[in-house]
């Protein structure tokens, strides 16, 4: 499954290129993601994401790979449920680029994920990733606007907060069943009305037997 998101960060893309070096700064700004370990290019997280009332955390690891001279970033991440036999796994490039606001960063996912999560389709799970990458660019404002020294990852990592898929498609699935739902809705009008003229036939036809 690919999927492709946009966003902005409101600082000159030499600024953001700097920043987008220290995963250490950058992963926790990313929804439902606690970043364990961190060794140069190479790290590990956890995930934890929930559908309605079951939660699932995935554990994983992942590379970065970085081209310099055109700002753009690769991460190769692979993962699986701590308690279940649900997996993921993602191609993610990144590429920075100049924009009025800023700086531009164009995200394209290649997305293989077993387990529960697989149940939506591409539509859904586009305009979910609207949305955490949404979450996820206004934290990244926050952090640059903020004047913080660089950190690292925590001896004792916290425990993530899990992303709601489920809320976050709520109202795409609700967006999707409109048509279906008005559909509906007139068909069961169209029904009544035709009921309602049938049985105003009848009655008519038995009141005028009834006077002659």
């Amino acid at each position: 499954m690919q999927l492709d998101h946009t966003f902005t960060v409101p600082a000159a893309p030499d600024d953001a290129w700097k920043l987008f070096h220290d995963l250490g700064r950058v992963a926790p700004c990313m929804p439902g993601a606690v970043l364990d370990t961190l060794d140069g290019d190479t790290f590990t997280g956890r995930v934890k994401v929930k559908v309605g009332a079951v939660q699932m955390s995935y554990r994983g690891e992942g590379t970065v790979t970085r081209d310099e001279a055109a700002h753009s970033m690769r991460l190769d991440l692979s993962g699986s449920e701590t308690r279940g036999a649900g997996t993921a796994s993602a191609t993610v490039t990144a590429e920075l680029v100049a924009d009025p606001a800023g700086t531009r960063v164009r995200v394209r996912t290649d997305l293989d994920i077993t387990g529960r999560p697989a149940q939506f389709g591409r539509g859904i799970m586009t305009e979910v990733g609207d949305r955490i990458v949404g979450q996820f660019a206004d934290r990244l404002a926050e952090l640059m606007s903020a004047t913080e020294p660089v950190s690292t990852p925590a001896s004792t990592p916290a425990e993530p907060e899990a992303v709601d898929l489920g809320a976050a498609a709520l109202p795409v699935l609700l967006k999707k069943a409109a048509v279906p739902a008005a559909a509906a809705l007139a068909a069961v009008i169209l029904v009544k009305v035709a009921r309602d003229r049938f049985r105003g036939r009848i009655f008519r036809g038995v009141t005028l037997r009834a006077r002659s």
